[in-house]
């Protein structure tokens, strides 16, 4: 049986009658990609996807350098994705549910690595971009003083018209002072970006914001693989003291802290023993050396009333 394909990339096929004006072949090239994909999610263990809305081509080819070695790194269709995973759940369970996340644009990255660390390392990967009107200031955008390298002409009313003072110098527009044009939060104009352009600023920082994961079985949330690593590297020490303390504290023995239970134990024996003035091995020297202080703050004094 032929598959086709619709307008809207659902399939049909079998008894279904359709529409001769809607339906179409599917391209050969499609198939192999289809089946192309369908031997990566085979290859390896984990897949995660992220949205590729607003990430730049010279990010995305960063990104490609950082994980070079430890995933393959995709740009599909959703469509081609879809038709990749029909037939896959008995050898990958659960792999169907991530059509819940095959909408926009994404990025597929395949890898045999630890996805929570991948995820963590993605997450942290940021690139600093110049900006596009419309795009948001993610942080507060600083016009430094100083020689900008650009002739006078018809772009001195734009950066006065931004509320950047100028003066001219040596056949070269310089910035008076720092001037902050832009507060995190606001969005780029037209003007803002063309003048922050000329001047070379990288300020917009872009991320790659992660969707789902497929993990042995299940598709994992974005925001659920996002681990605070140090919080828990803090609450899993912060649980060890206090249970290394409540063991202490019980004389309860364990591989961790039998050698101080020893130590205290051993402490607290020789102490007894000392106030008991209870002889043994290992007190017979202290408790000279105890007597002899005692005998000698009673010589002292008896001197001092006057006996010798």
């Amino acid at each position: 049986m032929h598959l086709r394909e619709d307008d809207h990339g659902a399939r049909r096929g079998g008894g279904v009658q359709v529409s001769a004006a809607l339906a179409r072949p599917v391209p050969k090239w499609k198939r192999e990609l289809a089946e192309e994909v369908k031997n990566y999610i085979r290859s390896y263990k984990y897949i995660l996807i992220a949205d590729l809305f607003k990430v730049r081509a010279a990010q995305l080819q960063e990104l490609r350098k950082a994980l070079r070695g430890r995933a393959l790194v995709k740009v599909l269709k959703n469509t081609i994705v879809v038709k990749a995973i029909e037939g896959l759940d008995a050898e990958k369970p659960g792999i169907e549910r991530i059509k819940d996340y095959l909408h926009g644009q994404n990025l597929f990255i395949f890898t045999n690595e630890n996805p929570f660390e991948m995820a963590r390392m993605i997450e942290q990967f940021k690139v600093r971009v110049l900006p596009s009107p419309g795009d948001v200031a993610t942080s507060d955008i600083i016009v430094p003083a100083g020689n900008t390298g650009l002739p006078p002409g018809p772009i001195i009313s734009t950066l006065n018209a931004l509320g950047i003072p100028t003066r001219i110098e040596g056949g070269s527009i310089w910035v008076v002072r720092d001037t902050v044009v832009a507060k995190k939060g606001d969005v780029i104009s037209y003007d803002l970006a063309y003048i922050l352009g000329k001047l070379d600023m990288k300020v917009i920082e872009l991320g790659i914001n992660l969707k789902a994961a497929y993990v042995d079985g299940l598709v994992i949330p974005g925001g659920d693989l996002r681990l605070d690593v140090e919080g828990i590297r803090e609450a899993v020490a912060e649980a060890y003291r206090a249970a290394f303390n409540l063991s202490l504290n019980a004389a309860y023995p364990t591989r961790e802290n039998t050698a101080l239970l020893l130590q205290m134990a051993h402490m607290r024996a020789l102490s007894l023993a000392l106030a008991a003035t209870y002889p043994t091995k290992g007190t017979v020297e202290l408790l000279l050396a105890k007597a002899e202080a005692e005998a000698s703050a009673l010589a002292r004094a008896l001197a001092d009333k006057g006996f010798s």
